[in-house]
């Protein structure tokens, strides 16, 4: 656990201080304890804080809420990730209002390299069970994990497809996690622990599942996923809601088309119609579009050293690759060690000698 734990906790609290200003100042700062220990004149000059903002971070005395949230986070052994951490979901940086700290209970890779977001409405048809059902099956041979908000309906059907056909799936919740939301989720929520998947949430214990919560829980559905799947929805709510988000953070959005005369696929349609979703039929389709149809990636031939010579930071980049089969952009600065300037140049150099290839979401992996 991180000695920097009760000063994220502080900054969640702070008033008036969002996600878009906690990340201005975690990337100034670095840790949540400096921006507390920073003076206020010099914090209410740091663009977007002002003096308001500056005089609440430092006014704030509500550290023993945060103490009584650390107990419940120790006594349930659940992980935390703040915005500066290695282990933060690094999809969702490339939004710009990131959650600034988020609660999770499971053993799930939120970093995985192929992740999707399978979203619909919670009175869905036998239509959008079988659709759901049918992709989750014939997506099984591939290593993806399965994000959905563990609602009725759509939500719901996908991740028990996703037990059911062994795919690690985790649900994003509008609460805290002294709770599952509806309760009648709560064994299909221990199931998903159990079955290497889990529950993640931004919201700290005690935090009720209100109205308002729900499509702020939509933003990290969207944001975490490289590709959205919109199975049932009617033109309003929230799948379209976190479709829209998705467009917004240039992820892909699919959506499976239905009657027009069917109510539930009304919002599906819209999105299709307007251009702000593919159209999908089957997951070959899918896994055609992301890239991703190799289900097994071939290491750079030996043979291929002979007519191509790496410089170091090539080698490094493709012994990583070799090892981790796809990774990240910001997993390669990680790993690698080199400047983000010299990875941004190596990348390019394999991508035109046909070493690497990229996929969506600034994920790369060795050609064939």
């Amino acid at each position: 656990m991180s000695p920097d734990l009760l000063y994220q906790l502080a900054l969640i609290n702070v008033p008036n201080i969002g996600s878009v200003h906690a990340r201005i100042l975690a990337e100034k700062f670095g840790s949540a304890e400096a921006i507390f220990r920073t003076p206020k004149g010099q914090l209410e000059k740091i663009e977007g804080i002002g003096s308001i903002r500056a005089k609440r971070i430092k006014d704030f005395k509500g550290f023993d809420v945060c103490e009584k949230e650390i107990t419940f986070i120790k006594r349930f052994g659940i992980e935390t990730f703040f915005l500066t951490d290695k282990e933060y979901p690094q999809r969702l940086l490339h939004c710009y209002d990131p959650p600034t700290l988020l609660f999770f209970k499971g053993t799930a890779n939120l970093n995985a390299p192929k992740i999707i977001g399978i979203i619909g409405t919670r009175n869905n048809t036998d239509y959008g069970k079988q659709q759901t059902e049918k992709l989750i099956r014939d997506l099984s041979t591939q290593n993806i994990l399965i994000i959905s908000g563990l609602a009725f309906g759509i939500d719901a059907i996908a991740h028990k497809a996703s037990i059911k056909n062994g795919l690690p799936t985790v649900g994003v919740l509008a609460h805290g996690l002294d709770q599952v939301y509806p309760p009648e989720h709560t064994a299909l929520a221990k199931d998903m622990i159990r079955k290497g998947g889990g529950v993640l949430t931004e919201f700290p214990s005690c935090t009720k599942p209100d109205k308002h919560n729900f499509p702020t829980r939509n933003r990290i559905v969207a944001g975490l996923c490289d590709a959205i799947i919109v199975i049932e929805t009617g033109v309003k709510g929230g799948s379209m809601i976190t479709a829209e988000l998705a467009n917004g953070y240039n992820k892909d959005v699919l959506a499976f088309p239905g009657r027009v005369s069917d109510a539930k696929s009304i919002g599906c349609n819209h999105l299709i119609q307007n251009n702000k979703a593919i159209l999908l039929n089957d997951a070959e389709q899918l896994l055609e579009i992301m890239g991703w149809k190799e289900t097994t990636i071939k290491p750079v031939a030996k043979q291929k050293e002979l007519f191509i010579q790496l410089n170091p930071d090539e080698k490094i980049v493709v012994d990583l690759l070799q090892e981790k089969i796809s990774l990240h952009i910001d997993e390669i600065k990680r790993f690698s060690g080199l400047s983000n300037s010299n990875v941004a140049s190596t990348i390019l150099n394999l991508e035109l000698q046909n070493i690497i290839v990229s996929l969506p979401g600034k994920i790369y992996r060795l050609a064939n």
